[in-house]
């Protein structure tokens, strides 16, 4: 009978144990749990607060005298200051450049002689100059063209990044856009009224119009600045309309190539095998 009710009080003694170091488990276990719970939210708010929206953008656009800004001259800027957020223009400009002859005149529409008549030009390039420091990143359509205008010649250099709305900002695939869209068409597809073309301003007024309408803007300006890649195209000549319907460009960064920059993110959804050549911050 006391064999019994030690081997009783034994077994309790060893369920009590038992029990406790459950508990002590579970509770370390639950506390490891808090902590990587704890860590991951840090991880993701690190990630969201990495990749937050630039706040101010200058759209921005040229007009030119020609292709080469070598050879030829910037006649016309124009520029938006547009608050993400707010989804509204804090401030807009436009200004023309002297030159004594415009080759592009029938484009766009601007005299050479009135470039010349009196204006303050160095007070409008000052006033620029300060709408590209309040801003975060400049928007341009086709920006590799007008990026090249500026810290050359007349122009000041711009230290800001750029994002092109033609080739760094993937549309929703709702508005049915090609994969380059023109500034017509986009604004057309956001339901902007088209009615003027080629002056610097006009081009930037539309680019504002369709970011007032578009609800994602700050998920596709994200996107947009993620670091790019120069890729070529791996197909046959058979297949030469998968690239092409992809924005790749023959001959054009690649010679005798169809080729395109973009993030891995993107690269990733094409239908058809790339090489990486080269990197872009």
């Amino acid at each position: 009978m006391k064999e019994e009710q030690n081997h009783q009080k034994e077994s309790e003694q060893l369920d009590f144990l038992n029990g406790k170091t459950r508990k002590i488990a579970n509770k370390k276990e639950k506390d490891l749990g808090e902590k990587k719970s704890s860590k991951l939210n840090e991880e993701r708010h690190g990630i969201l607060k990495k990749e937050s929206s630039p706040e101010n953008i200058l759209i921005l656009d040229t007009e030119t005298t020609g292709l080469d800004n070598e050879k030829d001259d910037c006649l016309e800027v124009g520029s938006i200051l547009f608050n993400v957020k707010s989804r509204s223009v804090l401030a807009q400009q436009s200004f023309l450049l002297p030159v004594e002859i415009n080759k592009a005149e029938k484009i766009n529409n601007i005299p050479a002689e009135i470039t010349r008549l009196p204006q303050p030009v160095s007070e409008a390039i000052k006033y620029f100059e300060s709408l590209v420091r309040v801003s975060d990143v400049v928007v341009a359509h086709n920006a590799e063209f007008d990026m090249k205008w500026f810290g050359f010649k007349k122009l000041p250099q711009i230290e800001k990044k750029w994002i092109c709305s033609m080739d760094d900002i993937t549309w929703p695939a709702d508005r049915q856009l090609k994969t380059r869209p023109s500034v017509r068409d986009l604004a057309l597809a956001y339901g902007v009224p088209v009615w003027n073309a080629h002056r610097a301003l006009t081009d930037c007024i539309y680019l504002a119009e369709v970011f007032k309408r578009c609800v994602e803007l700050e998920k596709l300006l994200i996107r947009a600045l993620e670091p790019k890649v120069l890729l070529r195209a791996e197909i046959s000549y058979e297949k030469r309309h998968l690239a092409k319907n992809a924005g790749f460009r023959w001959n054009d960064a690649i010679k005798g190539a169809w080729s395109r920059k973009m993030s891995r993110r993107d690269m990733e959804k094409l239908e058809f095998p790339v090489k990486v050549v080269d990197f872009y911050d």
